[in-house]
């Protein structure tokens, strides 16, 4: 089977982080490419026309905010969860920018600071914002969402998400956090999951790395390699404890 980028908009610099989209130091951002081709290859295992996405290490929520403003028709909820409070607070403020008052917001924050800086910059930022704007309108309107802090080792009770798109901490500018078990983080985290998530859905983990090495017995429905970042699409039955 053959895959290509679906992205419609070919200039993404609106969506880079710092652009529209909030960053912050020690929150890197995501390829907006990788991005999209891993949520469409795990469409096609979800088998669905439309997800509820989640990301369970979610940092600044760059990735699932920029997801949600990409594939808006495919997307009917977005929710994003941290264990650290900060990360949680940041994530919400950029998922607000699903939402045409968020976007609002920030178009009006951002040709304010045009105005107090008088760089030219800030006014084609706005303008950016202006643009996402009408773009998520014609693509379905607000996105309903939610952020919030959580461990990814330690979830209780049923998550209504059909995919899990998340880049897991690679020891550079991010650290594991919460009850990490020790010696297999991964591992914790995918059986973590495999406990909430309905056995339809399907995760995709990415990290820097040559490999993503998934628990004994596990096998991948598909591993992607590009560039320093490896990929593996799992389904949440096969990695339930």
């Amino acid at each position: 089977m053959s895959y290509r980028y679906a992205v419609e908009r070919t200039d993404n610099s609106a969506l880079a982080g710092g652009h529209v989209l909030r960053s912050a130091p020690g929150f890197p951002g995501f390829p907006v490419r990788l991005a999209s081709e891993l949520f469409q290859r795990a469409m096609v295992h979800v088998g669905r026309e439309t997800v509820r996405l989640w990301d369970p290490c979610c940092g600044s929520g760059y990735l699932a905010t920029v997801l949600g403003l990409l594939h808006r028709e495919e997307i009917t909820h977005v929710r994003a969860t941290d264990v650290d409070a900060d990360a949680a607070h940041l994530a919400a403020r950029n998922l607000r920018l699903l939402t045409a008052e968020g976007l609002a917001e920030r178009e009006e924050e951002l040709r304010r600071s045009a105005r107090d800086f008088g760089r030219v910059a800030f006014v084609e930022r706005a303008v950016a914002a202006r643009n996402l704007a009408a773009d998520l309108a014609a693509r379905g309107g607000d996105l309903p969402h939610e952020a919030a802090v959580a461990d990814v080792f330690s979830l209780e009770g049923a998550v209504a998400a059909d995919l899990v798109v998340t880049d897991v901490p690679y020891g550079e500018m991010t650290r594991w956090a919460g009850a990490v078990p020790e010696g297999d983080p991964m591992g914790g985290l995918l059986a973590s999951l495999g406990r909430v998530l309905p056995e339809h859905a399907v995760v995709v983990v990415s990290a820097r790395t040559r490999r993503i090495a998934l628990p004994e017995g596990v096998r991948a429905l598909e591993r992607v390699r590009i560039g320093s970042r490896a990929a593996a699409l799992v389904r949440a039955r096969d990695v339930a404890p």
